[in-house]
């Protein structure tokens, strides 16, 4: 759930911007530099419907379609230090005004945010029910009141007016795949944090010319697993519906699958291929990969993996599924292969 990245209606969808809760500026984002898994007890916060009544009926003297405004709105509501967790540098938030919930997010874009620039964006939230709203994007600067100012490595001040808010991105430069994690033909191109709170490291397979999401099991991931019945080898998260493949050839579980109706609606839970690790790419990696993979790419995309028009070529192996039952022809397909350069193709949408 990247969140508006190419900002034109439906293609939107395919970056996403979808929030959980019913509160104003629910963020991805924490005060605390802890991990999610190490964070102490305390007692527990419930959402109700209670609360959910009470901010629906909550009201703003706010003009909806001037995104200036509404920046300042939300940079209000901000606490003033923010953890930024997705590694493509969005914090997300969500809100209801006059009946309707917008979603959205701030983002510190590796591209200007050294030049004083921070992006900002919203629009309706996403139903199946209903035509999406109107998206609005601007990348705000000092001519607009924002002042971005660096203070360290992935940390940025914000100020607008009399208040500032700094963001810490997510520092995940010390995050190294265990030994064993990948093959001889494989890369690592970088740790990935996604919204969904699930970590993993993207791996590019020269031999098959596949992109691979692996599970990051350095730390204990935030989920529960269930073995697919009649393919045991298949691995359903319960919070998250990601589907992950126990690896025939290395130990290490590869993402196969999340929900369709998650990708659909770009919840959360639409997978990782909008948080891609922007910040910790080396020189050519990521670039050199995506061209071996796809010649026709030489030339057009940058070492981010970006188009001129701001859009982002997408690496998206795993398949959208509407049943567990769709998971199977990965498992038939792995079953029956051995070879690396067919059995790892397994693993992309389009298996050949």
């Amino acid at each position: 759930m990247a969140c508006l990245r190419t900002l034109a209606g439906r293609a939107c969808r395919s970056a996403g911007c979808v929030a959980a809760g019913m509160l104003v500026c629910l963020v991805l984002a924490l005060a605390s530099g802890m991990p999610l898994s190490a964070q102490p007890a305390a007692p527990a916060r419930l959402q109700t419907v209670e609360g959910m009544i009470a901010e629906l009926g909550r009201t703003y003297a706010l003009a909806i379609d001037r995104p200036a405004e509404v920046a300042a709105f939300v940079f209000a509501a901000l606490n003033e230090r923010v953890r930024v967790y997705p590694t493509e540098n969005y914090y997300y938030f969500r809100f209801v005004h006059d009946g309707v919930t917008y979603m959205g997010n701030f983002r510190l874009d590796p591209l200007d945010r050294d030049n004083g620039k921070i992006r900002f964006a919203y629009t309706e939230e996403l139903a199946e029910w209903k035509q999406d709203g109107p998206t609005y994007y601007e990348v705000l600067g000092a001519a607009d009141g924002f002042q971005v100012e660096r203070l360290q490595e992935l940390v940025y001040r914000v100020t607008y007016r009399d208040r500032s808010v700094v963001f810490e991105l997510n520092d995940m430069s010390s995050v190294k795949p265990p030994s064993g994690l990948t093959g001889a033909d494989e890369t690592i191109i970088g740790p990935i944090y996604d919204e969904a709170a699930m970590r993993f490291f993207l791996a590019y397979n020269r031999t098959a010319k596949a992109f691979l999401y692996l599970l990051d099991e350095t730390e204990t991931p935030i989920e529960k697993f269930d073995a697919m019945k009649g393919a045991s080898r298949i691995l359903v998260g319960r919070r998250t519906s990601f589907a992950f493949y126990r690896d025939h050839m290395l130990d290490r579980k590869i993402l196969i699958g999340v929900f369709a109706r998650n990708g659909e609606l770009n919840t959360y839970f639409d997978g990782p291929f909008d948080q891609l690790p922007e910040n910790f790419i080396k020189g050519d990696t990521l670039l050199d990969a995506i061209v071996d993979a796809d010649p026709g790419a030489k030339g057009k995309i940058d070492r981010l993996g970006r188009y001129p028009s701001g859009s982002r070529y997408a690496i998206h192996p795993y398949m959208h599924y509407a049943s567990l039952a769709d998971l199977r022809r990965v498992d038939a397909c792995a079953a029956a292969r051995r070879q690396r350069a067919t059995y790892y193709r397994c693993f992309v949408n389009t298996p050949r």
